[in-house]
């Protein structure tokens, strides 16, 4: 048996299905190699807290339900850059040793961070800076961190939007409806595009390709000209209006998000083809579910592996999925770019293949 160490574990960023699933997985191969897991609350606010915020783990902690459980057991957060973080009194400070004086105060050897490449990029300038030993574990419902063909807890959200187009679909032949359908989808569409394949959807837009009212006016009459009463529309979230303008709202704090593209799509179609549109859109849904199988599978290979990197010495890697396998590349190379929709993407292909209407071709700016 391999020596005695003690590691952390952290979630960062936005939450999703399957994060319980790294943890457990983690937990269960870090006791057979005789190891402590020290798990972080609430990420890197954990770690700035005084005293620091931290869970010995073990396995019989992880009863059957944790599994199936969505979130996360541990917390997480989006907020608080360390190298910039907002203070009370409005000013911004670099709390980045604080980060890296937890890790040591609590005698951790190595640590796992599971987040989307925001989060990943700035743990690993963290682990740079104070010379600590770390394992990246990609998780994002967008599946925009590249060097990986899955992230934990992007199954799930295509899933879940999915099922939300099967139950609009009833709904819409019912009342002769064309039905909008807004999902999350930060920089990339592949929620969008996956879902609308799997759904049957006659319109996709994602912010990779650029798209005219005339081409979903074009596309709904089609529709109907074939004896069809009804269409399904799915967006993402970050598709711009057709003069370009991002669709964000404002929140308390002056936060802005992602929000209004589904209306002003709904409101475009129905004064383009006379049809009537209804609105719906996921948001959180799509983060909030029970894991799908596939999810659960990848999160408990990567957490298995991420171990076995540690154990190997490995460090400043990202677990990944490739291939129907697991396999490890360089963390710095993995947050060096996001992953968009590519347009000779084998979906992309298969979906104008179906006659799908995925925006105008070629790609023409949509700000003209």
């Amino acid at each position: 048996m391999a020596g005695e160490k003690r590691i952390g574990i952290l979630t960062s960023g936005g939450d999703c299905a399957g994060l319980n699933a790294v943890i457990r997985a983690s937990v269960y191969r870090a006791d057979e190699l005789g190891w402590t897991v020290v798990g972080l609350k609430e990420g890197t606010q954990g770690l700035l807290s005084r005293p620091l915020r931290y869970e010995v783990l073990r396995p019989e902690q992880f009863n059957g339900n944790i599994l199936r459980m969505g979130g996360t057991i541990l917390g997480t957060t989006n907020k608080g850059n360390p190298f910039h973080f907002p203070m009370p009194d409005g000013s911004f400070k670099d709390r980045s040793a604080e980060i890296i004086g937890g890790c040591k105060e609590l005698g951790l050897e190595a640590l796992i961070v599971i987040g989307g490449d925001g989060s990943l990029a700035i743990l690993r300038q963290l682990a740079e800076q104070g010379g600590l030993n770390i394992i990246g574990i990609p998780k994002t419902i967008d599946n925009d961190v590249s060097m990986t063909e899955a992230s934990v807890g992007f199954d799930t959200a295509v899933t879940v939007a999915t099922e939300a187009l099967d139950r609009l679909q009833p709904t819409a032949a019912s009342h002769a409806r064309v039905m909008v359908l807004e999902v999350m989808g930060r920089d990339a569409g592949h929620i969008a595009l996956y879902a609308g394949i799997s759904g049957g959807a006659d319109v996709i837009l994602i912010p990779e390709i650029p798209y005219s009212i005339e081409g979903i006016t074009e596309k709904i009459d089609r529709v109907r000209k074939r004896g069809r009463n009804f269409a399904l529309v799915v967006v993402s979230e970050a598709v711009k209006t057709l003069g370009g303008q991002v669709m964000q709202k404002e929140y308390h704090g002056g936060e802005k998000r992602f929000g209004g593209i589904g209306d002003y799509l709904s409101e475009a179609i129905a004064s383009a083809t006379g049809a009537e549109t209804r609105i719906t859109v996921l948001g959180h849904v799509q983060r909030g579910s029970m894991p799908s199988w596939r999810d659960r599978l990848i999160a408990t290979t990567f957490g298995v592996h991420a171990v076995e990197l540690i154990a190997e010495g490995k460090f400043d890697r990202m677990v990944a999925w490739s291939n129907r396998q697991v396999v490890d590349v360089p963390l710095k190379d993995a947050i060096a770019h996001y992953q968009a929709v590519e347009l000779d993407d084998s979906l992309v292909k298969t979906a104008r293949g179906l006659g799908i209407y995925l925006g105008d071709w070629p790609a023409e700016t949509p700000d003209k």
